[in-house]
């Protein structure tokens, strides 16, 4: 059973960091990409960045590389996004993902919500 463990969402102010935090069984952590989608209210679920066991990195369409840096922790079998100088429209629920099948994950986690307000 694949089980993932996400945390590190919250309330933040505009201009603002959070730091989410994936946590996947080791063989899966081993063998697959991970990383991230997120739905704001009313909203498709949209593709935010993945990161492949060997580092390759791809980020959404819309997303802002320079804002948003995804990384994987090997001690801990964890996938990390960086999320800087946050804005109100990166408010969403963001849910961690595992093993890519070419236009999304597999596995998910539960969820955690982002919010970005003054």
């Amino acid at each position: 059973q694949v089980r993932l463990v996400e945390s590190g969402g919250g309330l933040v102010q505009p201009g603002g960091s959070l730091r989410l935090s994936c946590g996947a069984q080791e063989t899966m952590f081993r063998d697959y990409s991970m990383g991230w989608f997120r739905q704001a209210p009313g909203a498709k679920r949209e593709f935010v960045a993945r990161i492949t066991p060997d580092l390759i990195i791809t980020y959404g369409d819309s997303i802002d590389s320079g804002r948003f840096t995804i990384s994987r922790t090997a001690a801990n079998y964890t996938a990390n996004l960086q999320m800087d100088s946050l804005k109100p429209e990166d408010t969403a629920v963001y849910y961690c993902g595992i093993k890519w099948t070419g236009d999304k994950f597999l596995y998910w986690a539960q969820g955690t919500q982002v919010t970005v307000s003054a």
